[in-house]
């Protein structure tokens, strides 16, 4: 082999993961799965695919090894390969939002429309976390939170939300949080919150970004 037939090789295959992650559903899907293993029924619930529209994504991620499956009994479920997948994904939203002006004007004209809420990153949760006046609120579901949730945050799906309002204390500012950027689970959590009475902000990010910081987590 010359070099030349080396470098095209080389390089086909890693064109390989860039054209499995180059469509959108399966992109929903990477952030997905970061949130832990699902089934392909639950996948196409949560993205609003067919079942047989969501296997076919997912067994393209399969063959380009983003995910894997996980059999337990006569269930079969699906996740991420490798840490670096989530990673990879990340890097990507993060660039398309800086570099692509359309991707940034879009997520700021959605929120203007529907929210008037303030968020706060990373770095600032640290802060606020070593005041020790905040409580975390996880709004994900309830099974994404059971597999990994930032630790000592307080789990209230957004859908039981507004009946369960008078568990969180009013005294503390209220962080909310769920899949990441993309997700409005936190902003209509805040909003909600806001109309209640309640000091809130959310997260800009969601729980994987943090994990993948090697930041604390907890797990039921």
């Amino acid at each position: 082999m010359n070099k030349r037939e080396f470098k095209d090789k080389v390089y086909d295959e890693l064109a390989k993961i860039t054209k499995a992650m180059a469509n959108p559903h399966r992109l929903e899907i990477i952030e997905l799965l970061a949130q832990g293993d699902y089934s392909v029924e639950q996948i196409a619930i949560q993205t609003n695919l067919s079942v047989a529209n969501a296997s076919q994504h997912l067994q393209v991620l399969k063959t380009a090894q983003l995910v894997d499956v996980a059999r337990n009994g006569n269930f079969i479920h699906y996740r991420l390969a490798d840490p670096n997948v989530f990673k990879a994904w990340k890097a990507l939203r993060e660039l398309g939002v800086e570099r692509i002006a359309s991707i940034d004007k879009l997520v700021k004209d959605f929120r203007k429309s529907k929210f008037t809420l303030e968020s706060v990153t990373i770095d600032e949760l640290i802060q606020k976390i070593e005041s020790g006046k905040i409580t975390i609120l996880d709004v994900r579901p309830e099974t994404e939170y059971s597999k990994g949730h930032i630790a000592n945050a307080i789990s209230i799906p957004f859908d039981e939300l507004s009946e369960r309002l008078k568990e969180l204390p009013k005294r503390n500012e209220i962080i909310a949080y769920c899949r990441g950027p993309f997700c409005v689970f936190a902003d209509e959590a805040v909003a909600m919150l806001a109309k209640a009475g309640y000091k809130a902000k959310r997260l800009e990010e969601g729980f994987p970004d943090w994990a993948v910081m090697g930041l604390p987590v907890e797990s039921n």
